[in-house]
């Protein structure tokens, strides 16, 4: 597996024992990636920068091996031998029903212990316990934390909290306020190249991601990946307010991935070869300005069907509010009812990557 830094965990840990948090924060995520790598492999999983092609296509083997093997008994108690004696912590104080699920039932599937704190009312963080506290206690009873969080880089300030003690376990993101959510990026990626396998797969394709793309963490976590893939073409559709931020072209640019930015959606659409809905991320409003916006022409209706591609795929990271007519669900086309059970196996497979188990699955 590829996936190589030039230094190690433990030079990187010495370089940031006296560096702040605030600096650590702001220091480039492609300058500290070692702090987050140990041995070989991924020991937290923050950003969808820490995935490559070759690493992408290892986790693809593992998760259809993982898919094969629980379909018998015999397999399904082999899975769950595997982490017997490992505990986890579904640390989710974000409102989540799909990722929450979907790690929960990962975590059954290789026969993990869970415990679950799903309110920031049921942690002593109420009491005034800070955050650095709460994920040190975390630390001392559970094996890894899998972590939900309102606010932008919570779940990388609980890595840098314990990559820094003598009880470090991994933490991995599974979204953290308007930033990333690299796990979905992941099954986002499985779906489109299960969907784009008999065509080519990913490569040369046009990717049109529609909605709040400013807000929409999961939008900019694929962008992130798509790096990964030769001459894919990025189309984003939105209304003027609400367009991908600057931080996310800025990065496009710089590694030549070609994108255009329209307020247009239904002339594009005949371009698209997957078109990726999103909603309004009206949760992080500050002053109502999801109201001032007309998302309506941002919906996808059957009309809009017969504009299509024969071969396109719809996609979308749920939940759905109006922007895809529940109608469309029986096109097949339509595959993010795949795309969401795709979730459940890619953690289960970044689960086993994490605890160095993927060459006795790939053996089984």
């Amino acid at each position: 597996m590829s996936i190589h830094y030039s230094s190690n965990f433990f030079q990187a840990k010495r370089k940031y024992l006296s560096v702040t948090w605030e600096d650590f924060y702001t220091t480039r995520i492609s300058d500290k990636l070692d702090f987050f790598f140990r041995q070989g492999r991924l020991f937290d999983v923050l950003f969808s920068q820490q995935f490559d092609r070759e690493f992408i296509e290892r986790i693809f083997t593992i998760t259809n091996k993982i898919r094969l093997v629980s379909k018998t008994k015999y397999g399904a108690d082999f899975l769950r031998s595997l982490l017997a004696h490992k505990r986890a912590m579904l640390y989710f104080v974000q409102p989540s029903t799909r990722t929450f699920l979907s790690f929960h039932s990962a975590c059954q599937i290789l026969g993990m212990q869970t415990a679950a704190v799903q309110s920031i009312h049921t942690s002593s963080e109420v009491k005034g316990e800070s955050f650095d506290d709460t994920i040190r206690t975390f630390s001392s009873y559970f094996d890894i934390i899998i972590m939900r969080h309102p606010l932008e880089g919570h779940a990388e300030r609980a890595s840098f909290v314990l990559n820094r003690t003598k009880r470090p376990i991994p933490i991995i993101n599974a979204g953290s306020g308007k930033d990333q959510h690299p796990t979905q990026a992941l099954l986002d990626i499985f779906t489109l190249m299960r969907s784009f396998q008999p065509i080519g797969g990913i490569d040369e394709k046009t990717i049109m991601m529609v909605g709040d793309l400013k807000r929409g963490r999961t939008v900019r976590s694929l962008s992130y990946l798509l790096k990964n893939f030769r001459n894919v073409k990025i189309i984003y559709s939105s209304p003027d307010e609400f367009r991908m931020n600057s931080d996310i072209k800025d990065f496009l640019a710089e590694h030549n991935i070609s994108y255009t930015e329209t307020s247009e959606f239904e002339k594009i659409l005949p371009q698209a070869d997957a078109v990726y809905m999103t909603r309004i991320q009206d949760e992080h409003d500050q002053a109502g300005e999801s109201k001032k916006t007309d998302f309506s022409r941002y919906a996808l209706r059957l009309e809009h069907l017969d504009l299509l591609k024969s071969n396109s795929i719809i996609m979308h990271p749920l939940p759905r509010r109006t922007e895809i007519d529940p109608q469309i669900d029986n096109d097949p086309r339509a595959v993010y009812w795949r795309q969401e059970r795709n979730g459940m196996r890619i953690r289960c497979a970044l689960l086993a990557h994490i605890f160095n188990l993927e060459t006795k699955i790939l053996e089984y």
